[in-house]
């Protein structure tokens, strides 16, 4: 059963969005050749509860970590490891917040060092296709809509579109209703009403559609061995459109990066209070 929020509990919602946005903006500013998962789980524990949220992955269905790291063929669900990144890795983290009672969820793929101009490719195109889907989240359209769009622009480019694993809905619970694949047909699914609140995120590879499962029971990795990317938004119905709650600023202003495409996706943009 799909349970709609009110506008207070998206603003409770927002605020652990922003924790989330805010811990991997403290993370990019540490992604480097050298550096390892664990470090970087470390630090992200130790943020999240400075900042009074407690990590919504450690523990939940058994997980042990923090964040999920998932490099290169990784698709998602990485446990970090000790193992330093090396130069031309891509990392996707996916990190998790429960704060107010509300649950943050969003991801980024982040670059180590330079990347080849392919890999930078499977990067934008990615995320481009997080924002198709989010632009189709509005009022009386369907579940379809957005992974439809999703789809069509990631195999437009060539790229494989990952079916096992999809968005969902998201609230006091890390998974509610419902899910969101990203792929799928126009005008399928449920039905798109105010206040309802997704984590959409497009998990698409280079190569294959296909993925397998490490023996650790967690880490999902392409089939053919190809890179993979994640990104994630934590997004709201609003007055019959959608709104971002997360936000990658953090990560941009981290890595000196342009900003400006979430902006479309906001009724407001965010106060100094949030920066």
């Amino acid at each position: 059963m799909i349970k709609y929020k009110t506008k207070e509990e998206i603003e409770l919602m927002r605020q652990s969005a922003l924790l989330v946005s805010k811990t991997l903006g403290m993370l990019a500013r540490e992604i480097k050749p050298g550096v390892t998962g664990l470090h970087l789980d470390r630090l992200a524990e130790e943020y999240i509860r400075d900042h009074g949220g407690i990590p919504g992955f450690k523990g939940l269905y058994g997980f042990p970590n923090t964040l999920c790291i998932s490099p290169n063929e990784q698709v998602v669900h990485g446990i970090p490891s000790d193992k330093p990144f090396e130069e031309g890795d891509i990392v996707s983290i996916d990190c998790g917040v429960l704060m107010n009672g509300y649950y943050g969820d969003h991801a980024y793929t982040f670059a180590v060092g330079e990347i080849g101009p392919e890999v930078q490719r499977l990067l934008d195109v990615t995320k481009e296709s997080l924002y198709k889907g989010i632009d189709q989240m509005r009022l009386n359209r369907r579940i379809g809509d957005i992974s439809y769009a999703i789809q069509q622009h990631a195999e437009s480019h060539g790229y494989g579109v990952v079916r096992e694993l999809v968005g969902h809905g998201l609230g006091r619970k890390m998974h509610e209703d419902p899910s969101v694949p990203n792929y799928g047909r126009r005008g399928s699914g449920k039905k798109i009403k105010e206040g309802l609140v997704l984590a959409i995120e497009p998990m698409i590879n280079m190569g294959t559609h296909r993925i397998v499962q490490y023996p650790d029971g967690w880490t999902i990795k392409t089939a053919d061995g190809l890179p993979s990317a994640h990104f994630e938004h934590d997004v709201a119905l609003v007055n019959g459109k959608p709104e971002i709650l997360s936000t990658f600023y953090y990560i941009y202003d981290a890595l000196g990066l342009p900003t400006g495409e979430e902006d479309a996706f906001r009724s407001r943009p965010l106060s100094l209070e949030d920066y």
